[in-house]
């Protein structure tokens, strides 16, 4: 009875905690900072800093996914508030250094965040178990074909507190089957199957107010990207399909650089304690130069700080690192875990090999093997490669490339300025997550095909889809 009050209860629960936050931060203002600066301000301009900071909290927690209570684990919305709060207050101190002229001090700052913290973790689990009190995990069901369900079940099963999967059926038994089925749960997930079942099963859950869960396919990602135009009085979608515009290329470009440049001045400390340590373990090189493949095809090579021994790949296989690979070293474990080998990067960025943001650029012999099996992922290649990307984000070190690949489509073709921005900032949060580095499994040499089975492209009656075929038990068996 309360599922259409859902935006509203998160919108004031959320307005709660800002306003909290605010009126701590006023407090602190007024009774320490406005007070000692040389030029104080009165009641209005006292209220125009906490609305400032009220602002920032709001935008980073937006950006790191702070208000997604019911959505995200709660040590997920924890974190993402803290990260808000770290970059919000970083901002604030500056700004009161700027108004006061000189460096102040932090430790009112310090002791509010504490505060901050204290607030964020009662908050989270008082609306978290409201929300799930307010709001059970719907009973669904899961729609599969021919294709093993196994992979997609496996992940929903990690968060049965949001996808309570009830019940499993087959779509070959038949649409009316299905759809009597459909109605017995509160919604169901339709995983890969024919594009025909699957927009019939679709129309049928939308006829019904029926809440749908889909696995798009790469058609499916291409077609949210379209301009909609129209032709007299017949709606028509638009796919350029050729990448990005001459305008955002520039002002792609012109951003990489700044931001590059920048990145070098304030990391190049790190980049010079992290090169010393290489070379005390175990002696040069200290940079690693790989042969990676970016827009058009162009190879280019690509550098990182070393962090496997020597030789790694003296065999001539390109091979991703698996877990609790051998050949990392000590000092290589700790500079791939912070990202730290990533820096030399940004020396690509500069010279215009790479973009800040963009798909990640892979190996020529990897991506050949992946083309054999699924034609598609040189799709990624209509722009240029990035030094982070929406797969990087929303993906890990070992998804799979078929999902890696819509992930990328979903970046080009939904490209924007502010999409870049918001990625940028999200890479902060993802740098100190142990799952986004986790490495393929031991004995694979690229991320496992399986169990995304729906990669491979072929032709059906007629009908273009997307899935496996024999060809997937003749890779397997390699």
């Amino acid at each position: 009875m309360y599922e259409q009050y859902k935006r509203l209860i998160k919108f004031i629960s959320g307005l709660i905690m800002i306003a909290t936050e605010m009126i701590l931060y006023w407090f602190v203002w007024v009774q320490y900072y406005n007070s000692h600066i040389e030029l104080p301000f009165f009641r209005k301009g006292n209220w125009l800093m906490a609305a400032l900071y009220g602002i920032l909290i709001c935008f980073f927690s937006k950006i790191y996914g702070g208000f997604k209570v019911g959505y995200l684990r709660k040590l997920d919305v924890i974190y993402s508030q803290v990260l808000a709060l770290i970059c919000v207050n970083c901002i604030t101190y500056i700004q009161i250094c700027l108004l006061d002229r000189h460096f102040v001090y932090a430790m009112p700052l310090v002791y509010m965040f504490v505060a901050q913290i204290i607030i964020i973790v009662v908050w989270v689990l008082l609306f978290n178990l409201l929300y799930r009190k307010l709001f059970p995990a719907k009973r669904m069901l899961l729609v599969y074909g021919e294709r093993s369900a196994f992979g997609l079940k496996e992940k929903l099963s990690t968060r049965e507190d949001k996808y309570n999967i009830c019940g499993m059926i087959d779509v070959r038994k038949g649409l009316e089957v299905v759809y009597a089925e459909i109605m017995k749960y509160d919604a169901a997930i339709i995983g890969d199957i024919s594009s025909r079942e699957r927009n019939q099963i679709l129309k049928f859950c939308f006829e019904k107010s029926v809440r749908a869960y889909t696995l798009p396919k790469i058609s499916d990602i291409i077609i949210r990207g379209a301009a909609d135009i129209h032709l007299f009085d017949s709606p028509l979608l638009l796919m350029r399909n050729s990448g990005f515009t001459f305008e955002q290329k520039l002002l792609k470009r012109l951003t990489d650089i700044i931001l590059s440049f920048v990145g070098i001045v304030i990391t190049s400390p790190l980049m010079l304690l992290t090169a010393l340590a290489i070379k005390l373990y175990d002696g040069d090189p200290v940079i690693h130069k790989q042969v990676r493949m970016t827009m058009e095809g162009k190879e280019f090579c690509v550098y990182k700080f070393r962090s496997m021994v020597r030789d790694a790949e003296k065999d001539g296989i390109a091979r991703l690192a698996a877990e609790g690979d051998v050949r990392v070293t000590p000092v290589g474990k700790v500079i791939r875990r912070t990202r730290l080998d990533e820096l030399p990067q940004l020396f690509n960025v500069l010279k215009g090999d790479m973009s800040m943001v963009g798909p990640r650029p892979e190996r020529p012999q990897i991506a050949a093997e992946y083309k054999e099996y699924m034609p598609e992922f040189d799709y990624r290649l209509k722009v240029k490669g990035g030094l982070t990307g929406y797969a990087q984000i929303y993906g890990k070190y070992n998804t799979t490339p078929y999902d890696k690949l819509k992930l990328d489509l979903m970046y080009i073709e939904n490209y924007s300025f502010w999409l870049d921005v918001k990625l940028i900032l999200m890479t902060v949060k993802i740098l100190f997550m142990k799952n986004s580095t986790e490495g393929v499994a031991e004995g694979q040499t690229t991320a496992a095909l399986e169990p995304s089975l729906e990669m491979l492209h072929w032709k059906d009656d007629g009908k273009e889809q997307e899935g496996t075929n024999a060809s997937d038990q003749n890779f397997a068996s390699k």
